[in-house]
């Protein structure tokens, strides 16, 4: 879709405008990039209630128009989202500040001394939908890594994400640094988003996270560097001779924890050598849950309530409590059928056996793999970043939850002597 010239000309403008912005930033020091991180948290708690009521106003048009269960959940802010928000800043302001630092440098036969210093990648657009909190993540994590953030939020959080992005402004103000750092685009019409893709020369970097429509949008039409976000077709392997306690244990927490997000599990695979026992334990286990469950034959002869799962269900993001399983023989079977299936996103195995635990991590492709541990410890915060920008499922530059140092690139530099080249 093309966008109206004022429009475009409108996005463009508040792009370039956040691109002189962060010239600044990027050379802010730690000590005033912290300071803003730390005002920004504080009115984030101080501005609790009003937050609170410009979400409620947002739930109650997503309500109104059918949005579902998972998408509310997302939408949804409380005191305690809230008090999360101001944590993640405050954790961001107590990480090592990345830019400026540089890797071992080497001196070169003909004296050069050379390394490689981390700098910001400049300015960083987000398209996101429904989670007002990668508003605040975003930007906390743009402004210690010494980027600017245009932000363009969808329509379902439009009040919310207007709210927070003002905190962020204002504690930019009073540090003294320049408010257009966090811009968020006050539109969510998708023309503006037409215009967006195509800042070729302003924004650096493009960071789609949503529904993989969004996603695919992004990838296909963007003439500036994409990092997709994919969906995550993430799943749970029981292996032959697991702990059944412990994978009963896992399984559960990795659908129902939080079902609407990107690393809770999908598919459970149940190797056939412990399957007879522990699909209709889990099948129990997961209906008291109120899961429901779409297996294959093998499962369904096992637990017969299942319903019958179709070619479909194995590529599903269901980001609701329902779950595909399938029975496997054993860790090749559950190797191949992540092959196949798999969006790179997260992988657990639940395993007694060292040799099946190291093949599952030298084997599986994904951004994260895990051994005896729920698929919903890939994130940012649970693996020390902080918080995180969103999952990357892209090989290039970054693969896995993007934090600080995912938001620098590096530059060559030399110190010499008068050297010159013969």
């Amino acid at each position: 879709m093309d966008a109206d010239n004022g429009l475009a000309a409108e996005v463009r403008r508040l792009a370039e405008r956040a691109k002189q912005a962060g010239r600044a930033i990027a050379i802010a020091s730690t000590q005033r990039k912290n300071a803003t991180l730390t005002r920004a948290a504080r009115l984030l708690r101080e501005s609790t209630p009003a937050l609170i009521e410009a979400n409620r106003a947002d739930v109650e048009r997503g309500q109104a128009a059918g949005l579902s269960a998972a998408m509310l959940d997302r939408l949804t802010l409380d005191g305690p989202r809230i008090e999360k928000m101001a944590l993640a800043c405050e954790e961001v302001a107590r990480a090592a500040d990345p830019v400026g630092s540089i890797d071992q440098m080497v001196r070169r036969p003909n004296g050069l001394l050379v390394g490689r210093m981390k700098v910001p990648l400049g300015l960083v657009g987000i398209v996101y939908e429904s989670r007002p909190n990668v508003t605040a993540e975003a930007a906390a994590l743009c402004l210690k890594s010494g980027n600017a953030v245009l932000l363009r939020g969808g329509s379902e959080a439009a009040r919310s994400n207007a709210a927070i992005a003002q905190l962020f402004a204002r504690a930019l103000e009073e540090e003294g640094l320049d408010a257009a750092a966090v811009t968020l685009i006050p539109t969510t019409d998708r023309a503006a988003l037409a215009v967006m893709v195509k800042l070729s020369g302003v924004l650096d970097l493009l960071i789609p996270r949503g529904g993989e429509g969004l996603i695919r949008y992004v990838s296909e039409n963007a003439t500036v560097p994409v990092i997709q976000h994919y969906k995550g077709v993430c799943h749970v392997y029981v292996d032959g001779d697991a702990d059944l306690e412990l994978a009963e244990k896992i399984a559960l927490n990795a659908k129902v924890q939080r079902p609407g997000v990107c690393n809770a599990m999908e598919t459970l695979l149940v190797d056939a050598a412990c399957a007879k026992e522990f699909v209709p334990r889990v099948a129990r286990a997961m209906h008291a849950a109120k899961v429901e469950l779409r297996g294959d034959a093998r499962a369904r002869a096992l637990a017969p309530d299942m319903k019958e799962a179709t070619e479909a269900d194995w590529d599903a993001e269901y980001l609701d409590l329902v779950l595909a399983v399938a029975v496997v023989d054993g860790i090749d079977g559950a190797l191949a059928h992540v092959a196949k299936h798999g969006s790179l996103h997260t992988e657990a195995i639940v395993t007694r056996r060292y040799d099946h635990a190291q093949r599952w991590i030298r084997e599986v492709d994904a951004s994260c793999v895990l051994v005896n541990a729920s698929t919903r410890f890939n994130d940012g915060g649970e693996l020390g970043l902080g918080a995180e920008m969103g999952i990357s499922t892209t090989k290039l530059h970054a693969y896995g939850p993007m934090g600080l140092e995912e938001l620098c690139t590096r530059k060559w530099i030399a110190y010499g002597e008068g050297q010159v080249r013969g």
